[in-house]
């Protein structure tokens, strides 16, 4: 979105504009999306749909340009999977049987569809908080700046990061396409 288009937009959009409202929701669900399943694969699009209601909920107290409401999304995302994995840790697990199991993907295999094939494919063996960071940069677009707003680390940190989480990307790629050459 052009920078005078997304100021009008919002504006619109914290009118109640439904055509602004869906303006901004088809330019930004699809990154949200992509991200929070990428995260947490069955509960992608629950936690995009709270996002959007926390979104909804402030948008009338929004300041700031284009650059600053991605920065907003994407750390309310964030706070979301925070909360759903605290929930999850507090919560007495039950015992699922082998038999369903065996018919479900492996969690690596949600990344597939991402954006980018085989490389996304291997976030899944990246520390979560390197996946955390290539996501937010990959799929939602945001700069180390932005990303170190949203996750509560410096711009050097993020991009130090980034380039070990790139580094074993690349590592896992080429391991793969070695092991299908020998097959």
């Amino acid at each position: 979105m052009a920078e005078i288009k997304f100021e009008s937009v919002l504006a619109a959009a914290q009118t109640g504009a439904e055509r602004a409202l869906t303006s901004l929701y088809q330019d930004l669900h699809p990154p949200l999306l992509r991200f929070l399943i990428a995260q947490e694969p069955a509960d992608g699009e629950d936690l995009a749909s709270e996002v959007w209601l926390d979104v909804a909920h402030g948008l009338s107290r929004f300041e700031g340009d284009e650059s600053a409401f991605r920065c907003w999304l994407f750390t309310i995302a964030r706070r979301r999977l925070i909360d759903l994995r605290r929930t999850r840790a507090r919560r007495r697990t039950s015992p699922v049987p082998l038999e369903e199991l065996i018919d479900r993907p492996a969690p690596g295999e949600a990344f597939a569809w991402i954006e980018s094939g085989a490389a996304v494919a291997c976030l899944a063996s990246l520390p979560p908080a390197q996946a955390e960071i290539v996501l937010l940069r990959v799929v939602a677009g945001l700069d180390s700046y932005e990303v170190a707003a949203v996750t509560g680390r410096k711009p050097g940190t993020v991009r130090v990061m980034q380039k070990r989480a790139l580094e074993r990307l690349a590592e896992l790629v080429s391991l793969e396409e070695r092991s299908a050459v020998t097959r």
